[in-house]
């Protein structure tokens, strides 16, 4: 495993940190920005919105800039956008840093995974991609808390201090010990990485990572009321159940890249199956401790840690350029505002379970936007006999 690739997933770390750092702080900032809880929770939205929408355009500015530049290029951008939270002087300047931050970190996860695919070969790439989603998982399981625990003894500011002085660290380890990857590639002409997009089995998975996502998200974005509200924990237990499920995340994003590369639809039709299992599991049983806790942590096995076969089998259909990468990365994106934005809504019409159910759903869905792809596959090996293999 290529030693650059750690120091992109220390980037990915960086940036989730900063997206999940406002959700750890809310009280803080609410009392700081003189803002209530809700409206602080949108400075939540801004950030996924901007990555979704704002993130490919920004990757479509840079693609005929090399990419490990590009990187710096969007380093300076993210320390910005944490600057202006560190420094903000109210509700309407920390928007604006928000969105600033989830603009570039969007662009810098497609063109992380772009660069990284380019620095191992092809029949490990789905390793690869897992190594840098270690550090999503990891800035879930300890950015989230490091920042919670900095915020509440030195200020919410110092938080994203801490953040911006992490950023200029990794973007000096990057371009020290990160390689230039060969363009062949990397970015290209914009009627180039256009042309990938107008592939439709490529679209069919795009969506099927939306609706993943958005099954996990459904619950994950409530889980805090769920285990207090149904389950019976106290508050204090829910950042040691969090803590768990990170764990199992980093578990799971293991092992699904490990398989990635040769079995990646099976991959996602197992890991969708067992969604949908634990999720209704999970409504029917959450008023129980025990197999509430299990199935939650079966949620984290299976669920996020799809990311590296949802991104192999993006860049088989596809390619593994930037804007390839940056649009999966946006439609990831907007499952979590799906999954939280309908969770909602489920909650007000039908109360906390719904939103499993939802969950449920999505998980249901997404197994059916396979289907085409399996058939397909199934159409192939008895058409040509061996080698059509698990995409």
């Amino acid at each position: 495993m290529p030693r650059a690739v750690y120091v992109l997933a220390l980037g990915i770390f960086a940036m989730v940190t900063s997206e999940f750092a406002v959700a750890g702080l809310m009280p803080q900032l609410a009392e700081g920005l003189d803002v209530t809880v809700p409206q602080v929770g949108y400075l939540i939205t801004a950030f996924s919105v901007a990555m979704s929408f704002g993130g490919p355009f920004l990757a479509i500015s840079l693609l005929r800039m090399r990419q490990k530049y590009a990187l710096m290029v969007l380093f300076a951008v993210f320390l910005v956008g944490n600057l202006l939270a560190a420094t903000a002087s109210g509700y309407p300047v920390m928007l604006v840093a928000r969105v600033v931050s989830g603009v570039a970190a969007q662009a810098f996860f497609g063109i992380s995974i772009s660069l990284a695919a380019q620095l191992a070969r092809p029949e490990l790439r789905g390793r690869v991609i897992a190594v840098l989603m270690n550090g999503l998982m990891l800035g879930t399981l300890l950015g989230l808390p490091l920042a919670t625990v900095i915020g509440e003894r030195l200020g919410w500011r110092a938080a994203f201090w801490a953040v911006a002085v992490l950023t200029v660290a990794v973007a000096l380890g990057t371009l020290a010990g990160v390689p230039d990857a060969d363009h062949a590639e990397g970015g290209g002409s914009l009627r180039t990485e256009l042309g990938a997009l107008r592939n439709r089995r490529l679209w069919l998975a795009f969506v099927t990572s939306t609706l993943i996502i958005g099954a996990t998200f459904s619950l994950f974005s409530y889980v805090n009321p769920i285990l207090t509200g149904i389950t019976g924990f106290d508050a204090g237990s829910v950042p040691l159940l969090l803590v768990a499920y990170g764990a199992a995340t980093v578990v799971g994003n293991t092992v699904v890249g490990r398989l990635a590369d040769r079995y990646a639809l099976p991959v996602l039709a197992v890991g969708l199956a067992l969604n949908a299992v634990f999720l209704a599991g999970l409504a029917l049983f959450a008023q129980l401790r025990v197999p509430a806790v299990g199935l939650l942590l079966g949620v984290g096995l299976v669920g996020v840690t799809m990311n590296p076969a949802m991104a192999s089998r993006v860049q088989r259909i596809g390619n593994p350029r930037p804007l390839v990468n940056t649009v999966h990365n946006a439609f990831i994106t907007l499952g979590v505002i799906l999954g939280s934005l309908l969770g909602g809504i489920a909650i007000d019409v039908q109360g906390l379970r719904a939103v499993l159910w939802l969950g449920v759903a999505m998980a249901v869905a997404g197994l059916l936007t396979l289907v085409p792809d399996a058939l397909r596959a199934r159409s192939t090996v008895s058409g040509q006999g061996p080698g059509a293999g698990g995409e």
